[in-house]
This record gives C-alpha cells, structure tokens and sequence, in this order.
C-alpha cells in the first residue's frame, strides 16, 4: 500500500493541476488573441506622439516626455491617482467584512436561502454597462445628502486632514462599495461550506462561545478565501467603467492638449499604482493567512 501512495499522489496532482490549467486555458487564448497585441501597440504608444490622420498613424519619439508630463506636470492626475489609492484601500475592508457577514448569514439553514443568494448576487448584474452608468448619474449609486448633515459635517471637522477624505467618501458611497460584494460573498460562502461541520461540534462539546468560533474555526477557515476577494475587489474597482482615473485617462484620449500617447502612458502609470496595491494587499494577507493557517 506504502509502495504505490507516492505514485497516486502525483497522479492526483497532476490531474489537479491538469484541471486547472484547462479553467484558464479559455482565457488564455483569448489573452493572446486578442490583448496581449494591443497591450504592446499602447505600451510603445506611451513613448511617442501619436497623430492620427485619414491615412495613417503618425508616431514621433519622446522618450518619457509623456510619463515626465502625466506624473509631474498634470495635477488632476495625480490627485485622482491619490483618490483612487485611497479610495481602493478604504473600499477593500468594508466589501470583505460585508461579504463575509453575508456568507455566514446565508450558511445558515432558513426558508429561501436561495432566493437571498440571487438577491445579493443581482448587484452583479446590474454594475456592468450603461445601468449603472445611468444609476450614478441620477445619484443611486450614492448618498450625497448624509455629507450634508449638520451633525456628520461637525464630526469630519473634527477628524485630521488625512483621514476627513477617506472618511466622507465611505459615507457618500458606500452603497457603490456594497454593489461589489456579489462575487465575494459566494467566495466565502464556498469556503465555509467546505468545513466539516464536525468541527463545529467539537468546540461546542468544549464549551467554545460563537465569538470563540468565529475567531478559533470561521475566520482562520477563510483565510485564502480573503486573499483571493481582497484581489478580486481590487481588480474590479480599477477597471470598474465608472472610475474617474480611467474616465479622465479616456477624455484625454483624443484631447488636443493630450492625445493617444499621452493617455497611454497615464493608463501604464495608472497599472503600475494597481500593481503596487496588490502586491502590498497581497503580502499582508498572505502573511495573515499562513498565521491562520497553522
């Protein structure tokens, strides 16, 4: 029996393995096809001055005028460059606690448990394309009238500079934020179906409280779960349609005062500082997660 577990073992993960590259083969190809052309075209794009005529596509070299311009000269880049890192890392905890809140709720057993799950999951139908785009142009997707509140203007007073931004922006959005939960909470409701409930009964045989559960079994039982919804969350508000970064790299476009290579560099400026989001996220999860993991 010892003798042939080794071959098993390897056998079994390389029909794992095997599995999950035929998931991701799809997107693969398609990323070949389709992006990866176009990705090089706007990478070399960044470094020129692009004219476009009726009959061709005119590049003149800059080296990094383009990226010098966009970091140093253009202030409202920078600002919403700023705005978008905050904004992100304020966004990130509220859909995660949310999402995870939603998950242990709909683990429980209840009457339509189902018809809850599509309700929560509907948010991802709808902020795609132009319903939410029409949403937040009449003020759906916000709460602009709580930052008008006598007593809420006196407490963001009170709060120093750094933190009065983020502060409000959670306050005036924050039903936006919860629309991106959808995805994350059957992440975590997944991950919590996958512990043996066996698990539970044993600490309630030991006398574990709910808040000792929670914090013994449930959370560290998400661990990996919170890693791949913090990247996701991020991932979706960068490229969600109705960013100011991406709209304002959009209208410059085929702005006279900007142009192709112009927005070009800003959108590699404004992947970079995605980047570096995800690897900080990324790192401090994954630490905390091998923590929950031992």
């Amino acid at each position: 029996m010892t003798g042939y577990s080794p071959r098993r073992e390897i056998s079994l993960r390389t029909r794992e393995a095997l599995h999950g590259y035929g998931f991701i083969l799809i997107w693969v190809v398609g990323f070949l096809l389709f992006t990866l052309l176009p990705l090089i075209e706007t990478f070399r794009y960044s470094f020129n001055q692009v004219t476009v005529t009726t009959a061709s596509i005119n590049l003149n070299f800059v080296e990094w005028a383009n990226y010098t311009r966009a970091l140093f000269t253009d202030p409202n880049f920078i600002e919403l460059l700023i705005g978008y890192t905050i904004e992100t890392l304020v966004s990130v905890p509220i859909v995660l606690i949310f999402a995870m809140i939603i998950a242990m709720f709909l683990n429980l057993k209840f009457k339509f448990k189902g018809l809850f799950r599509v309700i929560f999951f509907l948010p991802i139908v709808i902020t795609s394309g132009p319903v939410i785009k029409e949403l937040t142009a009449q003020g759906a997707a916000a709460a602009p009238g709580i930052s008008t509140i006598p007593a809420v203007i006196e407490f963001l007073e009170q709060l120093p500079r750094a933190l009065r931004s983020p502060v409000e922006y959670l306050l005036t959005s924050f039903i936006l934020i919860l629309w991106f939960s959808g995805v994350q909470i059957l992440i975590y409701l997944a991950s919590l179906q996958k512990v043996d409930r066996s698990i539970y009964e044993a600490a309630a045989i030991d006398g574990a409280s709910s808040w000792a559960t929670f914090w013994k079994i449930i959370l560290p039982s998400l661990s990996t779960a919170t890693v791949v919804n913090a990247i996701y969350t991020i991932v979706s508000l960068s490229h969600f349609s109705e960013n100011k970064v991406i709209r304002y790299i959009y209208d410059r476009t085929y702005d006279v005062q900007g142009g192709i290579g112009y927005a070009s560099a800003m959108a590699f400026i404004y992947f970079g500082v995605m980047i570096i989001l995800l690897t900080i996220v990324y790192l401090f999860l994954q630490q905390w997660a091998r923590r929950g993991t031992r």
